[in-house]
């Protein structure tokens, strides 16, 4: 709380400083930031933005209560720019909504866990990039998307339960072209291995991620692989297809850097889990359409005790597909479908195989900056009692 407070504060102070010295204060297009600074020498940029993402959810199931649901899923403030050299960007982000700052154990200090994002992107030689810092790992595709450019109101259930997230480390990025079209990106990062503002790690081993890509007809325009829905209306087909391998050596948590601890009678339970993402998105005068496929495994998925009794805990093995399609009308009206399917393995983990049909509608006001969408889902998990869940989302990001 008084983070946010300090937070608000200097925003409010800014802004009175502001208008202080003039009548009219003029800043950038809705959507590019609250504000953007230049410093007098141009030897660094701020740019300050926020949004916020206000949610209303009802979920029916067989035989029970309705439950219905209206908060404030997402509450961000962001910072990004670049400081000494336009070499030299960095990017910080904090959670201020409570899913956000939930978390807190005392691993993390016992404290909300506001930085999501706190990262330096060196570009140090002609195609090579350095990230050090906390951000999100090179995993799944429909993970690197950001919050702000979902096609539906949220991600799939793939990515609820096989995504790696954020992590504390570095990252190596590289891309070069094959020819005048055909792109090709490398990533390697190494990690902490535990998540994200962990303060007394690392506890198990390290984590290490590699990614490669391959955009055979060029780039998107404005980044669109990263971003759901074909906004762009893609004039020439646009393909992008993307495979992460991770390996967490000791992993101490129950879902890689993700999950529970899996704690013992002398300490933690540490097992070498392995996840491997494969995706793809195409795109294509309003169509666009994101495919991805995960599979977790680890050498011992039951956590043990020293003296061989189980822990209760177990690693959350087996694998996930997620389809999903959209078309934008003229009117930037858009209808979308998603189908997951998400099966752990049942001996091991002893949980139901699930299905979830989606589908969803969007209005884009003002791209993703401004857009209200709504989605109904139909999720069918062997042996259990079916669920309908409707939601409706609308987003604001200055």
């Amino acid at each position: 709380m008084k983070l946010k407070l300090i937070l608000f504060g200097l925003v409010f102070c800014f802004m009175a400083f502001a208008q202080a010295q003039a009548q009219e204060i003029k800043t950038g297009k809705f959507g590019n930031g609250i504000f953007n600074v230049i410093g007098k020498d141009s030897s660094w940029t701020m740019k300050v933005g926020l949004r916020v993402q206000l949610l209303a959810s009802s979920v029916w199931e067989d035989g029970e209560k309705n439950d219905a649901n209206f908060l404030i899923r997402r509450s961000r403030l962001k910072f990004n720019g670049y400081a000494y050299s336009p070499k030299l960007k960095y990017k910080i982000e904090l959670g201020l909504a409570n899913r956000d700052l939930a978390g807190a154990s005392e691993y993390t200090s016992n404290a909300p866990r506001y930085i999501l994002d706190a990262v330096l992107m060196w570009n140090f030689y002609e195609n090579f990039e350095l990230w050090v810092g906390q951000t999100k790992l090179p995993g799944n595709r429909e993970r690197v998307i950001s919050s702000a450019n979902m096609q539906q109101v949220n991600r799939s259930l793939l990515n609820s339960r096989f995504n790696i997230d954020r992590d504390f480390g570095f990252q190596l990025r590289h891309h070069f072209n094959l020819n005048k079209n055909f792109v090709v990106r490398e990533i390697f990062s190494m990690a902490q291995g535990e998540g994200r503002n962990v303060t007394t790690g690392n506890l198990g081993g390290h984590q290490y991620t590699g990614r490669l890509e391959l955009l055979p007809f060029g780039n998107f325009a404005g980044d669109g692989d990263y971003k759901g829905s074909d906004l762009k209306r893609e004039a020439t087909p646009k393909l992008a297809l993307g495979a992460s391998y991770d390996y967490n050596n000791n992993a101490v948590k129950t879902r890689s850097n993700q999950g529970a601890y899996m704690e013992t009678d002398t300490g933690f339970f540490e097992t070498n889990i392995t996840t491997l993402f494969m995706d793809a998105m195409f795109k294509y005068k309003g169509f666009s359409f994101m495919a991805e496929y995960a599979d977790r495994t680890a050498d011992d998925p039951f956590a043990t005790n020293s003296d061989g009794t189980l822990t209760g805990d177990i690693v959350q093995v087996g694998d996930a597909l997620n389809l999903q399609t959209g078309y934008l009308l003229k009117s930037n009206w858009e209808v979308s479908g998603r189908y997951t399917n998400v099966t752990l393995d049942k001996n091991i983990t002893n949980v139901n195989a699930e299905n979830q049909y989606t589908l969803g509608l969007s209005k884009y006001i003002v791209g993703h900056k401004l857009k209200i969408q709504t989605d109904l889902s139909y999720l069918d998990v062997t042996n259990e009692n079916n669920k309908i869940m409707y939601r409706l989302q609308c987003d604001i990001h200055f």
